[in-house]
């Protein structure tokens, strides 16, 4: 028996400001760089939302289909949130003459629990509604969007709406938590098309609700709403009694609500996460042949673009290894480009590349003289080539869910752990490797593959 041991393993756990520790190998050679230059939240081990200082690295515990217990690491673009006084919506909002309201933590963020006190007139008038008017935030016609909010039961009603105006206009959906998790539109505006609505369980009668729009002009959202309503296609209020939790309302640019930005008075924002490590790395990589693993917690709709990139220092798109989820179908691709060639190969991208929600175990094996590569996703080859390539310059960088391009620009990614291999695996060990398992503590040996 004998082992074939990683020679690059990062298992996110031990950090510092500026730097993500590597398991393997142990000497600091393989150490990450992290720079993120303001504040952001993450999920900690109690299930509450918590703000991280710049620089430190976001161990996130929301585990939707993932293993308990096992953070993964948060990687995020930068974003803006407009909606004013999203830390604590009893200031500065006003409740409606139907409704009553009391403080509540909704794991972590200040918030409102609205009961319907009296009979109202639906959340498009005032006596129905909870308001924090003069956001001003100016959208861009043929820009993305997404709002964002969390929702909290607090008894039996389980339908809820946000509503939002926006250059005179109404835009409003309805959500169910019930468990069948449905949502339908109540107001459909003008300036407002492709609309796409989630509901994310996030704990114990925890949800986050969302809703993505494209403008087709451009126009500002003054004032936001919340209310229990009757249905999630009606305005009208659910009712007396009806009592329902809301906080952190969220409007920020892109096609994915992000993790929480809280505001205050003012708009609040969240600087890029850039994790990357190069130099000495270099002798982790595989340069002929080698093996690639990653895992990561996917969620349909919320991952999109690169993972994982093994690039050269100088010019790092002429030679690379990259990872990366096709965000319209949430499958993956490997590209491959040698001395700037893409015709050295790309695998995936197909039916059987799709990603579950939850955890994903990928590996990417090479054999750049022989030709020989295969993609395997938790626990199945899915797909091989026969494509050589020899890189023109050294791989010498890790970059994490960053585009090798820029090396700036951050992706939406939860990354469980990486690993690299300076052979290539065979199809059967590809298919040990990325199998999925159970529980947290066989994380720490199954990358150090057996063979028996």
């Amino acid at each position: 028996m004998s082992l074939i041991l990683p020679s690059f393993e990062l298992i996110p756990g031990k950090f510092n400001v500026g730097s993500l520790f590597a398991q393997i190998p142990m000497d600091g050679s393989a150490d990450l760089t992290v720079t993120r230059g303001s504040n952001a939240t993450r999920f900690n081990a109690s299930g509450n939302v918590q703000v991280m200082g710049s620089g430190i690295p976001r161990l996130d515990y929301y585990t939707s289909g993932g293993v308990t217990g096992c953070p993964a690491l948060l990687v995020e673009p930068a974003g803006t949130n407009g909606i004013l006084n999203s830390a604590d919506t009893r200031t500065n909002w006003t409740l409606g003459g139907s409704l009553t309201s009391g403080a509540i933590d909704v794991i972590g963020v200040s918030g409102n629990n609205i009961t319907v006190a009296a009979s109202g007139s639906g959340i498009s008038v005032g006596p129905g509604r909870y308001s924090r008017g003069g956001n001003g935030v100016a959208l861009a016609s043929g820009s993305t969007y997404t709002i964002s909010f969390f929702l909290k039961q607090t008894g039996t009603h389980t339908i809820a709406a946000y509503y939002a105006v926006i250059g005179g206009q109404d835009l409003s959906s309805g959500f169910n938590v019930s468990g069948s998790f449905s949502s339908g539109s109540i107001y459909n505006p003008n300036n407002a098309t492709n609309r796409i609505r989630r509901v994310e369980r996030f704990g114990t009668d925890v949800f986050r609700c969302s809703e993505t729009f494209t403008m087709t002009a451009s126009a500002t959202l003054t004032n936001f709403h919340f209310a229990p309503v009757e249905s999630v296609t009606s305005a009208n209020n659910s009712a007396v009694g009806t009592t329902m939790g809301f906080a952190a309302p969220q409007i920020e640019l892109g096609s994915v609500p992000t993790s929480f930005i809280p505001t205050t008075a003012g708009t609040g924002s969240r600087s890029a996460d850039v994790i990357s490590v190069s130099g000495a790395v270099s002798g982790s990589i595989g340069q002929t042949a080698g093996t690639a693993y990653l895992e990561i917690v996917a969620v349909s709709g919320t991952n999109s673009g690169r993972v994982l990139s093994l690039t050269e220092s100088g010019t790092p798109t002429n030679n690379r290894i990259a990872f990366s989820i096709d965000p319209s179908n949430h499958r993956l691709e490997v590209i491959v480009r040698s001395n700037g060639s893409i015709t050295n190969g790309s695998i995936g991208s197909s039916a059987a590349t799709l990603l579950v929600n939850g955890v994903n175990k990928i590996a990417y094996a090479y054999d750049g003289v022989a030709g020989n590569n295969a993609l395997a996703i938790n626990g199945s080859v899915v797909a091989t080539n026969s494509q050589t390539l020899a890189f023109t310059q050294a791989l010498s960088r890790v970059n994490v869910a960053i585009l090798e391009s820029d090396l700036t620009v951050a992706t939406n990614q939860r990354i469980r752990a990486v690993a690299l291999y300076t052979t290539r695996l065979t199809n059967a060990q590809l298919e040990f490797l990325t199998s999925p398992y159970t529980s947290y503590s066989q994380m720490a040996t199954t990358l150090s593959y057996t063979i028996l």
